[in-house]
């Protein structure tokens, strides 16, 4: 089964509608820019965060034409020195990979272990849209959707 497949069973199975959108594999905000342009709705930039000690991961989703700051993000999350996961700590807590990292990577995280953060312009749009683990498709949620989908983890999510 592949990956695209378990993402969509996840959300049909809780009754959470999308569309599905293929496009060639993006691995940057600018790729999705030239590869995304005819899929609805505000696309998502999201970071795999880890603290210094690499003791606290963290999900970071803001909209994409949004610029991290990550020391206003330290500041929120109440750890000065945090940096990008590597691609083996991102394997290791959401099965993912660099390019595909979104919302839908929660899914794998069986120990809740990463904490997650969302960008309020993001969390409030009326229509969003991540990779469901997956850099070559997006799906699109409304924001109906996509809070019914938050809900349906076991993380603690929180609005910044």
């Amino acid at each position: 089964m592949n990956i695209i497949q378990t993402v969509e069973e996840y959300l049909s199975k809780h009754e959470i509608a999308y569309i599905l959108h293929t496009h060639p594999p993006v691995f940057t905000c600018e790729e999705a820019e030239i590869h995304c342009k005819t899929v609805p709705g505000i696309p998502g930039k999201n970071l795999f965060l880890r603290d210094k000690k690499g003791q606290r991961f963290f999900l970071v989703i803001l909209p994409a034409h949004k610029k991290a700051d990550l020391k206003k993000i330290g500041t929120i999350v109440n750890d000065k020195k945090i940096s990008f996961g590597n691609a083996e700590k991102l394997k290791t807590k959401l099965d993912l990979y660099p390019g595909a990292v979104s919302p839908f990577g929660l899914l794998n995280d069986k120990n809740t272990e990463v904490e997650v953060y969302i960008d309020r312009e993001m969390y409030e749009a009326e229509l969003v849209n991540f990779h469901p683990n997956d850099n070559s498709a997006s799906l699109e949620l409304t924001k109906e959707m996509f809070h019914k989908f938050l809900s349906t983890l076991p993380h603690k999510i929180q609005i910044i």
